[in-house]
């Protein structure tokens, strides 16, 4: 069995799409993925399944179930928790000086993006705030707060062609704790 975190877009937000963490927990649990726990109510939940299994095959598989209990589409992106220590390890902007980790952000991409979907932005600056992609992975440093940054899920969904869901910096590692304590 290799554990696996898996991010929901969507859920539990300004009152749409709700989904209680222990009904998405007993879904998980349905779906035969064990030791499942879930991490605050906006649909983080680390699992253990099959490695046989892919990474897309299993967001498709935990999308269509939501569907069919839920009746609406929720974007669910996976990553295995060596990814995961593998992305808090690389982020770029941990070796730059004075930066507010309580700033930092990775959006996590679904797949890799077209290069010439990724050219197109690269250049784009938004100051204060700045991003940088490395495959799947956008390091995101917003000094004044996500919540107004022009680089959003949405921003970066248009841009790459690609499915996209933004996690904070401490999420991010808890993402990692929890699963050691599996």
């Amino acid at each position: 069995m290799k554990i696996y975190i898996s991010m929901l877009r969507g859920i539990n937000v300004s009152g749409q799409k709700k989904i209680q963490m222990i009904d998405l927990k007993a879904l998980y649990e349905a779906l035969k993925f064990k030791d499942v726990t879930t991490y605050i109510q906006s649909g983080n939940i680390i699992f253990k399944a099959n490695e046989k299994i892919f990474d897309e095959n299993l967001a498709i598989k935990i999308e269509e179930a939501i569907y069919k209990k839920y009746n609406f589409n929720v974007p669910v992106i996976i990553r295995s928790v060596e990814e995961m220590e593998n992305i808090i390890s690389v982020n770029p902007f941990l070796k730059e000086r004075e930066i507010n980790i309580e700033k930092l952000h990775v959006t996590f991409l679904a797949e890799n993006p077209a290069q010439a979907n990724v050219e197109s932005i690269k250049h784009i600056d938004y100051s204060p705030d700045k991003f940088i992609i490395t495959g799947k992975e956008i390091y995101l440093y917003c000094p004044n707060g996500y919540g107004i940054t022009k680089l959003s899920n949405n921003f970066f969904e248009n841009k790459l062609k690609v499915k996209a869901t933004t996690r904070n910096w401490k999420t991010v590692n808890k993402f990692v704790e929890l699963a050691a304590s599996d």
